[in-house]
């Protein structure tokens, strides 16, 4: 398939969508063809299965939580991200298939193995080409207290087991999961995110577009 698939992953307050936009604002600037999209959301239905999710107002158990969040990523595949990477488009989302790996698996404690099966259904079968993990310690991270979603209030100890679960992504497929240092100023994380790219964008010939 054409086009390029590049995710942005890592605990609540880490600053993906940040440098998910400035990444999305530097690729423009370069030439390339971009759509910037996330889960959950990125259609219609999914905007709504995120109210769902995200809202404090609603307790979820860990396996409608991790159906609810395939449901929406397999209207996102179909929907937004196999039509734009069609279009040979730069397609780069905050959140993907990872976040049910190291969130409802290494964080909720359900078997990944099984995870991972249904991943590649909700997918089709549809990998990201590179997956940027933004690492920041847990007692680093930003977050409005006063504005905490669901899975933010979850605490300290879930956000650890979540970090844990993204690193040993990294060690399982080093080629596709990389590590990036998301502290310091954004300017600076940025820089970081562009360079861990630089591979990738080396082989991907611009072409204008929004």
């Amino acid at each position: 398939m054409p086009g390029i698939f590049i995710t942005f992953e890592g605990i609540d307050g880490s600053g993906k969508t940040t440098q998910a936009r400035l990444l999305t604002d530097w690729l423009r600037n370069h030439g390339y063809h971009v759509r910037l999209t996330r889960e959950p959301g990125g259609t219609e239905a999914g905007e709504k299965l995120r109210e769902l999710l995200l809202s404090p107002d609603y307790a979820i158990t860990p396996e409608a939580e991790a159906f609810l969040y395939l449901a929406d990523r397999a209207l996102h595949i179909a929907d937004v991200v196999r039509p734009a990477l069609a279009e040979d488009r730069v397609v780069v989302c905050e959140r993907h298939a990872d976040s049910t790996l190291a969130y409802q698996g290494a964080g909720r404690g359900l078997d990944v193995e099984l995870l991972r099966r249904l991943n590649t259904i909700a997918t089709g079968g549809l990998s990201p080409d590179v997956t940027i993990v933004l690492e920041v310690p847990v007692d680093k991270v930003r977050l409005d207290e006063a504005r905490l979603d669901r899975l933010e209030s979850e605490g300290r100890h879930f956000s650890e087991r979540v970090a844990e679960g993204f690193r040993d992504l990294a060690r399982r497929e080093p080629n596709r999961v990389r590590i990036v240092d998301g502290t310091g100023d954004i300017p600076t994380v940025h820089r970081r995110v562009v360079d861990s790219l630089r591979d990738l964008l080396a082989h991907v010939q611009p072409r204008e577009g929004t």
